[in-house]
C-alpha cells in the first residue's frame, strides 16, 4: 500500500465525513428519529445516513407550495432502492412487492430502475420498519444502495446465453456481498436484530469513515453494453471461450455526473486495466475500491468520484497500485465489441431451451394506467410463472425461464395488460428517463412526466423525414448527477430549470463516446426545433446505416468527446 502523501488531498474534511466518522457504522440516531412522531423526517446527520440503508427522504414537491400556505411541513416520506444483484427476482418475491406498493406507497407503483433493480417511492416514516421487515422476509435488503458505498451490482441481462449469463451473474452477487459494510446497523435498526459492541465492529474493506463519495459496479457480456459501463467506476468485462467464462478485463473510473457552471466536474469513460483470471475477481474488486478509500477527495465531494482520483493521480500509478494490493499483475486486454446497449424485446429463445419475454415499461414505472394495467399484469403473470423475473438496466422486465407449454398462456396475460404492444416505436423503445419531479429533491426540469410527450414528437420528426424506421438514443435526466445516463446517449437532455435542459450531441448507440454540449439552458420547445433541423439533415445526408450520432461528429455539427478533462467543455 502507497504511504505518499501526495496521493491525498489535503485541507479541511467534507462535513458528511464527520457525520460518517460519529455514526457508529451507520448507526446516527436513527432508531431514536423513527420514534419521533412530532415530524415525518429525519434529522440532518440521519437524513444522511438512511441513505447507506437504501432510502432518500423526499416529498412531494408538487404540494410543498400549498403545504406551506397551510403552515405545514412538507409531506416528508422515503424512496427505497432494493438490493438486487442482476436484478433477479422470483414471483413469489414480486408478488410480494407489489403487495406492499399497493398498501403502504403514496404512488402505489413499483419503479424499475437505470441500477438494475426496484424502487418503492412515497413510504411514510410509520411504515418505514414495515417496509424493510417485509423485504426481509422474502430475502430482498436495500443495504447500500445509496450513500458512500459500492451500490447495487448490475451484470447484463443476457439470458440466451444462458450458461455464460448464469456465471457472470453468480459474478455480480459475489462482488456484491464481498464489497457489503460489515456493520450489524441495518439489521439492529429495521429488523430488530440483536445489537452488537459497535468498538468491535471493523470495515476491512470499506474503511469506518466508508467511501469519499458513491461508487457503482457491473459485470457486462459482450456484444451487449446494457449496463452502460462507462457509467460506473468499476466494470468486469466477461471474457468467454468455447461458451465458458474464463475471466473480465477490469475497466475503471467511468461516471456521468458534473456540476452546473464547476468546469472541475465533468463525465469521464472508464479506464481499460487489463484481463484477469475469474479467481482474481474479488481480490481486484477490493483493491480497486480499497484505492479509492484511501486516495478519493475527502475534502470537495464534487470531485471525490474514482473517475477524479484516477485524473488527479494518473491512471498507471491507480492500477499499480491495484496490482499490489490484490497480489496480481494485469495482462493485455482480451479482444471484445460491443454492438448494442438496448434489450431484446420480444420473445427469445435460450441455448436451454427457456424461453424469455422482455415487456417495455415506459421510464420503468409499473403501474396500472386506464386501458393499460401494466401491475395488474405482472402480478397475474407471477401467480403462473415457474421461472424468474430479470430487471434491465433500460427500466424494463424481462419474464425469463418460460417453458414452451406456458408461453402462449403468458402472452396473453401481457397482451391483456398492455405489456406487450405491437404499436410501441423503436424510439420510444430508445429512450430513457430518471425520476426527476416531483420527488427528487435535486430537480431541475422534468424527465420522467416529460418524456413520453418527447418522444411523440420525435416520432413525428421522423416520420416527416422518411425515417420512421431508425431511431435515436435519446434521454432525458432532471439534473446533472446522472441517473438517466443521458451523457451516453445519442441526444442528451440535462435539466437546468423549469422546461429547459443543456442539449448534447454526439454520443453513439454503442455507448463508448459521450456527447458535448451543443446548446446550454433551452427551452424544450428551441430543443424540439433544432433537433428537426438536424433529423432532416440526418435524413438528406447520412452515409449508407449511419447513426444520428455519428452523422453529426462527421458532419462537423458538433465535435467528438475524446479526453472528457480537456475537451468536455472545449
Amino acid at each position: 500500500m502507497s504511504n505518499d502523501k501526495s496521493l491525498i488531498v489535503e485541507g479541511n474534511l467534507a462535513d458528511n465525513e464527520r457525520m460518517k466518522g460519529a455514526s457508529k457504522h451507520l448507526r446516527g440516531t436513527i432508531a431514536e428519529d423513527l420514534k419521533d412522531d412530532v415530524t415525518g423526517g429525519f434529522t440532518p446527520d440521519n437524513f444522511q445516513l438512511i441513505r447507506f440503508h437504501g432510502m432518500y427522504q423526499q416529498d412531494d414537491r408538487d404540494i410543498r407550495a400549498e403545504r406551506l400556505k397551510q403552515k405545514l411541513e412538507p409531506l416528508h416520506n422515503v424512496m427505497l432502492r432494493a438490493r438486487l444483484p442482476g436484478g433477479i427476482i422470483t414471483p413469489e418475491q414480486w408478488l410480494v412487492i407489489d403487495k406492499f406498493a399497493a398498501d403502504y406507497t403514496m404512488y402505489g407503483s413499483i419503479r424499475l430502475t437505470t441500477r438494475q433493480t426496484f424502487q418503492f417511492h412515497g413510504v411514510l416514516k410509520p411504515n418505514m420498519k414495515l417496509m424493510h421487515q417485509t423485504l426481509n422476509k422474502a430475502g430482498i435488503d436495500s443495504i447500500a444502495t445509496a450513500g458512500d458505498v459500492n451500490r447495487n451490482v448490475l451484470c447484463t441481462s443476457n439470458p440466451v446465453e444462458s450458461e455464460v449469463h448464469q456465471e457472470a451473474y453468480e459474478w455480480a452477487t459475489k462482488i456484491s456481498e464481498h464489497l457489503l459494510p460489515k456493520t450489524n446497523a441495518y439489521a439492529e435498526i429495521w429488523l430488530d436484530g440483536e445489537k452488537v459492541d459497535t468498538t468491535q465492529e471493523k470495515e476491512p474493506i470499506l474503511g469506518d469513515n466508508y467511501l469519499p463519495r458513491k461508487f457503482k459496479t457491473t459485470v457486462v457480456i459482450p456484444p451487449q453494453n446494457d449496463v452502460d459501463v462507462h457509467a460506473n467506476d468499476l466494470n468486469f468485462v466477461a471474457i468467454a471461450e468455447n461458451g465458458k467464462l474464463v475471466g473480465f478485463n477490469v475497466l475503471v473510473g467511468g461516471g456521468l455526473a458534473m456540476t452546473h457552471g464547476d468546469e472541475s466536474t465533468f463525465p469521464r469513460k472508464a479506464s481499460d486495466f487489463g484481463f484477469i483470471p475469474l479467481d482474481s475477481t474479488l481480490d481486484v474488486a477490493a483493491a480497486v475500491v480499497s484505492t479509492q478509500r484511501d486516495w478519493g477527495n475527502r475534502v470537495n465531494r464534487k470531485n471525490a468520484k474514482t473517475k477524479y482520483t484516477l485524473e488527479r493521480v494518473g491512471v498507471d500509478t491507480f492500477k499499480a497500485e491495484v496490482e499490489k494490493r490484490a497480489g496480481i499483475t494485469f495482462e493485455a486486454s482480451r479482444d471484445y465489441e460491443f454492438t448494442s446497449r438496448g434489450d431484446r424485446f420480444g420473445w427469445v429463445e435460450g441455448v436451454d431451451g427457456k424461453h424469455h419475454l422482455t415487456v417495455f415499461i415506459e421510464n420503468g414505472r409499473i403501474l396500472d394506467y386506464p386501458n393499460k394495467t401494466l401491475k395488474a399484469g405482472c402480478a397475474e403473470i407471477a401467480k403462473i410463472h415457474q421461472g424468474d423475473f430479470r430487471m434491465t438496466a433500460n427500466q424494463n422486465l424481462i419474464i425469463a425461464g418460460v417453458d414452451t407449454q406456458q408461453k402462449e398462456e403468458i402472452e396473453a396475460l401481457a397482451v391483456k395488460h398492455g405489456l406487450i404492444e405491437a404499436s410501441t416505436s423503436k424510439q420510444r423503445k430508445d429512450s430513457m428517463a430518471c425520476v426527476s419531479l416531483p420527488t427528487c429533491p435535486l430537480a431541475m426540469a422534468e424527465a420522467e412526466r416529460y418524456l413520453p410527450k418527447a418522444v411523440d414528437e420525435l416520432e413525428a420528426m421522423l416520420a416527416k423525414h422518411g425515417m420512421q424506421d431508425e431511431s435515436i438514443i435519446y434521454r432525458v435526466t432532471g439534473c446533472p448527477n446522472g441517473c438517466g445516463r443521458a451523457m451516453l446517449a445519442e441526444i442528451g437532455l440535462v435539466g437546468k430549470g423549469p422546461n429547459k435542459y443543456n442539449l448534447h450531441l454526439g454520443g453513439n448507440r454503442e455507448g463508448t463516446r459521450i456527447p458535448k454540449m451543443y446548446k446550454e439552458n433551452i427551452l424544450d420547445t428551441e430543443i424540439m426545433s433544432i433537433l428537426d433541423e438536424l433529423i432532416g439533415k440526418w435524413a438528406r445526408e447520412r452515409l449508407a446505416g449511419e447513426a444520428f450520432g455519428d452523422f453529426v461528429i462527421r458532419a462537423d455539427i458538433i465535435a467528438p468527446v475524446v479526453d472528457s478533462a480537456r475537451d468536455f467543455y472545449a
